[in-house]
């Protein structure tokens, strides 16, 4: 696979691998050079930390909620939820 004129060669790969990286290119009807720089860079992303497929405003309003969720106290009465009380039977 040429990257930017750099050639990558990749040697052992495991035979299960291999079929699910062919199942996927097949199934988007890519190359296979296409779909391994796809999962190679949605792989980099994932690593580092970034979020692919969130515009930063959609980040910006995830991160909001999340932070939100945080602040809500610990309720005990959430854990009775769908429980029924036997009423010491």
């Amino acid at each position: 696979m040429n990257v930017a004129g750099m050639d990558i060669v990749l040697r052992d790969v495991d035979e299960f691998l291999a079929r699910r990286i062919r199942r996927l290119a097949e199934a988007r009807g890519w190359a296979l050079s296409d779909a391994l720089l796809y999962l190679l860079e949605q792989g980099l992303h994932a690593y580092e930390g970034e979020t692919p497929g969130f515009d930063t405003e959609e980040v910006d309003v995830l991160q909001e909620a999340l932070a939100a969720l945080q602040s809500v106290p610990d309720d005990p009465g959430y854990a009775l939820i769908g429980r029924i009380d036997s009423g010491g039977r």
